[in-house]
């Protein structure tokens, strides 16, 4: 039912920890994949994966790749996460019953609501900020689950940039031509087992010495870009369909 796919790039020290809590998800995992993107400073490694599935590359094909191997997937879900991001181990159930509870779309562990025409100001939901009901927000970031048919849409267009905005691409795209909405399942403070996010670990992994967000200058003003142009060309956000 659930094929997992973890991005490896310089953070191969969290995979192991990654991978058994994927494996101790309370709803069992079909399958795990890993896409390992190859550092431009350092020769590639090989990883030690037993089980899994591996595809190496010996270019850098940053946040985009492992979403277009989400593609190939022979079961009904997808989920991903990124490199920093331990899984509890309700996650996928959380999801599941997310899903159920009238919530189908493109579901994810930090949400943002875009309070403007850009990236910036806004404000998010989820394991860094807990929300006790499921929230509709206009993207999300850090794990990802969906019905494997929603991922087709993040294709129909050419990325405004390959380095960066992957989870607004995913967002606007299935919302644009397919209708699809973008949830964050609850993250209640008094049950952190349902979290996409292991708190004990979350933000110590998050802000490493190889965080993007953190030491790339160039990351927030790509986003602020990538957000004002896809508002521009008529992305519906949460905050514009509230005030119609």
């Amino acid at each position: 039912m659930i094929t997992t796919i973890l991005n490896a790039y310089k953070r191969t020290d969290y995979l192991k920890e990654q991978i058994e809590a994927v494996r101790n998800q309370s709803v069992p995992v079909d399958e795990i994949w890993i896409w390992y993107n190859k550092p431009e400073d350092r020769e590639q490694i090989e990883i030690d994966a037993p089980g899994c599935k591996l595809v190496q590359c010996n270019h850098n094909f940053k946040f985009h790749g492992r979403f277009a191997l989400g593609l190939l997937a022979r079961t009904k879900y997808v989920a991903f996460f990124d490199d920093d991001t331990i899984p509890s181990p309700k996650w996928f159930e959380n999801c599941l019953n997310t899903i159920e509870s009238g919530h189908d779309g493109i579901l994810g562990g930090i949400g943002v609501v875009l309070e403007g025409t850009a990236y910036a100001p806004n404000h998010k939901v989820g394991w860094d900020f807990p929300n006790e009901q499921v929230e509709e927000v206009d993207l999300v970031g850090h794990a990802w689950f969906m019905d494997k048919k929603y991922l087709r849409y993040m294709w129909y267009e050419e990325p405004l940039t390959w380095d960066n905005g992957e989870d607004m691409q995913l967002s606007y795209l299935a919302q644009k031509h397919g209708g699809v909405k973008t949830y964050v399942p609850p993250h209640p403070k008094e049950d952190t087992s349902v979290w996409c996010n292991n708190p004990e670990t979350a933000t110590a992994y998050a802000n490493d010495a190889n965080a993007n967000g953190v030491h790339v200058a160039t990351h927030f003003p790509l986003r602020q870009g990538i957000a004002h142009t896809y508002i521009k060309h008529g992305w519906e956000t949460v905050k514009t369909r509230a005030k119609k």
